[in-house]
This record gives structure tokens, sequence and C-alpha cells, in this order.
């Protein structure tokens, strides 16, 4: 059974940086693209960052210069570091991997989720 557990969220202000986790299990870790989606009240998911598995990344427009994503495949992990947080980036994070994918564009499994919430 596969599962993405996230972790690291929370509450953070303005200018401020936090960073999420995704530990994956019951999967081939290294043959998945992963990647974060985020969804914010009254809107839809949005792709946030997504990883290959050779290691391309990509990132929305307006996440650009303040987001970063890593892997660590010895630890089935995914990282998401967010720097600069504006209160637009609250929402609820999501894991996400797709099987030999390169953006995530088309998850194949979701975590739970984690709620990020940044003052203004």
């Amino acid at each position: 059974q596969v599962q993405l557990v996230e972790s690291g969220g929370g509450l953070a202000q303005a200018g401020g940086s936090l960073r999420l986790s995704c530990a994956a299990s019951g999967l081939t870790f290294g043959n998945y693209a992963m990647g974060w989606y985020r969804q914010a009240p009254g809107k839809e998911r949005e792709l946030v960052a997504g990883l290959s598995p050779g290691g391309r990344s990509y990132f929305a427009d307006s996440v650009k210069g303040r987001f970063t994503i890593s892997r660590d495949n010895a630890k089935n992990t995914v990282y998401l570091q967010m720097d600069s947080l504006k209160p637009e980036d609250t929402a609820i994070y999501y894991c996400a991997a797709e099987w030999r994918g390169t953006t995530v564009g088309n998850p194949d499994y979701w975590g739970q989720g984690t709620q990020v919430t940044v003052s203004s």
C-alpha cells in the first residue's frame, strides 16, 4: 500500500520560511516524479513544484525564486523549502507522486495534506 505522509506545515509570518517533508512508502521511490500541490479556500488545486527522477524540476511562476524542491532517494523523502512566504501562499499543501513522470502533472498517488498559514 502506497503512503505519502506530509509534515512540516504550520504558521509562519510573511517573509518567513517553512520546510515541508513528504515520506513515501510502498513504492519504488526512484521511479517516481515527486511534487507538491496546494489548494487555497475557494480555489482549485494547483501544482506548485515537481521533481523528476532524473532531477528535472518545475515551479509555478508564483513561487519561482522563493521555493525549492529536493529529494533524498535514500530516505524516500521529498522536501519543499519555502522562503519569503506571502499570505497568498496560505493553503493546504499536498504531496504527489507520478510514476516516471516529469512535472507530476498527473499524479498516481496523493498525501493527506498539511496546512500552511502565512500571516501578514
